[in-house]
């Protein structure tokens, strides 16, 4: 059902609330850009830090926080505002307080000044996730202020209109796997993080591609395995050179390791090729169909005529298992040979491939250096599906149509992971939707982790209802 914006709830809230919520999120954005809050911790305590503020925000508004401190330093924070208790499991917002390293070398703008210039808010976790958190702030205290003004306290009180709670869940460690943040959550505050679903982050921003606007929907993600192959060689001196060099026999096992993998499309990708081709031309559709055809060429080809680069790498990566040789390590002088190499491998896989299966495709591509090589799992998590069937989804894909009737919003996959990884151990489906509205020209897969980290002002003045409406609608 598509809703006209007279019948949305952030309708019934006037153009000058709405400016003030926007102003209050920037501020919120900024502040927290300039908590250095990276992983790993440096400094020490910045997590921690930044759970703080977060709290006292939402003490501020009347919410009572808590704030989860299982190592020290690694801060986490969770409130819950309630409902009536009719409306069934809560609704989970999730998201995560750390970001990756941003060492300031070639950056436009101090990655933790929270710059605002040229109609962008820049700095690290503009993008991953800090603009989630200001966006689901911003929707906490809109709800505390409807509160108030109908006599209610947020802390207690039901939220007026609302049957199910809502958990606010702001974690740290994500970035190096969430043990310290939402894994250990689960396994000792588990309801903090059961709800019938969760919004997070890896969707929700729009794309141009083919000519249209969409807003992908992330309903899953593909899981990783992580190894160490360590490749003996022989020792010597550097002026007889010998081909059982350890770093001439790992360079091999990186060309073996770096071919792209078979292409497989599983039932996250065939949805979204099924509803981006309800949209296209005949023409478009034929070169959709392309892209997971049994031509390698011709699917190269549908894909650039098709898709912007970016776009492009990540539907690759989501069509086949991949491989990506990342650390390399060998030598420990210029003129010795070394009898020792290292190479550390990240491996993302997709729904129905295992651990195992991963590890003997990767012995596999070492064929004749296998005899020479070990091959030791460092970190592996399974890929995570959620449903498109249910009401969290309906009412996400509603909320983005009645306020771009011209958009398509389409379910995806995304090729990183999340803490989804931990919420499917409590049978918690989570959902990418971190509502933006992008320039055509823009391409948020290029913002994460890179230099010049930014985020529309506009954009985020376009995704605080949209974010609001869902909420009202899933908890109402």
């Amino acid at each position: 059902m598509t809703l006209s914006p007279t019948q949305l709830p952030s309708s019934a809230v006037d153009a000058a609330t709405w400016a003030s919520a926007h102003e209050t999120l920037k501020r919120d954005l900024i502040d927290l850009i300039r908590i250095r809050s990276v992983n790993p911790p440096d400094p020490p305590g910045a997590e921690l830090d930044a759970a703080r503020a977060i709290g006292d925000w939402l003490i501020d508004v009347g919410i009572v926080p808590e704030i989860l401190e299982p190592v020290p330093g690694r801060g986490s924070v969770i409130a819950r505002v309630r409902g009536d208790g009719t409306g069934g499991d809560p609704l989970l917002l999730l998201s995560h307080l750390d970001v990756v390293p941003a060492p300031p070398d070639r950056w436009t703008h101090d990655p933790f000044s929270g710059d605002t210039a040229d109609g962008y808010i820049w700095g690290r976790g503009a993008i991953d996730m800090k603009s989630m958190i200001a966006l689901q702030l911003g929707v906490l205290r809109r709800l505390a202020a409807e509160a108030r003004a109908a006599g209610r306290d947020p802390a207690s009180d039901p939220i007026p209109g609302l049957r199910r709670d809502i958990l606010f869940a702001c974690t740290a460690d994500e970035e190096a796997g969430g043990k310290d943040g939402a894994g250990w959550m689960i396994e000792h505050r588990p309801e903090a993080l059961q709800a019938i679903g969760a919004l997070s982050e890896c969707g929700g921003a729009s794309v141009a591609a083919a000519g249209r606007r969409f807003y992908p929907i992330g309903i899953g993600e593909k899981g990783y395995c992580v190894y160490r192959i360590t490749i003996s060689g022989t020792w010597g001196h550097a002026s007889m050179p010998r081909d059982d060099n350890a770093a001439v026999r790992a360079a091999t096992v990186i060309a073996r390791m770096a071919v792209p993998g078979t292409p497989r499309l599983t039932e996250p990708v065939r949805q979204l090729f099924e509803d981006a081709s309800a949209v296209l031309d005949p023409a478009q559709r034929e070169l959709l169909a392309a892209i997971t055809g049994d031509d390698p060429g011709r699917s190269e080809a549908a894909l650039r005529s098709l898709c912007d680069p970016s776009i492009a790498r990540a539907t690759r990566a989501v069509l086949r298992d991949t491989i990506s040789p990342d650390v390399v390590n060998a030598g420990v002088k210029y003129n010795v040979i070394p009898g020792e190499a290292t190479v550390i491998i990240d491996c993302r896989v997709l729904p129905g491939t295992t651990e195992p299966q991963m590890r003997a495709e990767v012995e596999r591509r070492l064929g004749d250096l296998a005899e020479v090589c070990t091959v030791e799992l460092i970190i592996a998590a399974d890929p995570v599906v959620a449903p498109t069937d249910t009401d969290l989804y309906a009412h996400i894909r509603d909320a983005v149509l009645a306020h771009d009737p011209d958009a398509l919003p389409v379910p995806v996959m995304i090729p990183l992971a999340t803490d989804a990884k931990h919420l499917i151990k409590l049978g918690v489906p989570s959902y990418g939707f971190a509502p933006i509205r992008m320039d055509a020209s823009e391409r948020i897969l290029d913002k994460y982790h890179a230099v010049d980290e930014r985020v529309s002002v506009d954009a985020l003045r376009w995704g605080l209802p949209v974010l609001y409406d869902v909420v009202r609608a899933v908890c109402g």
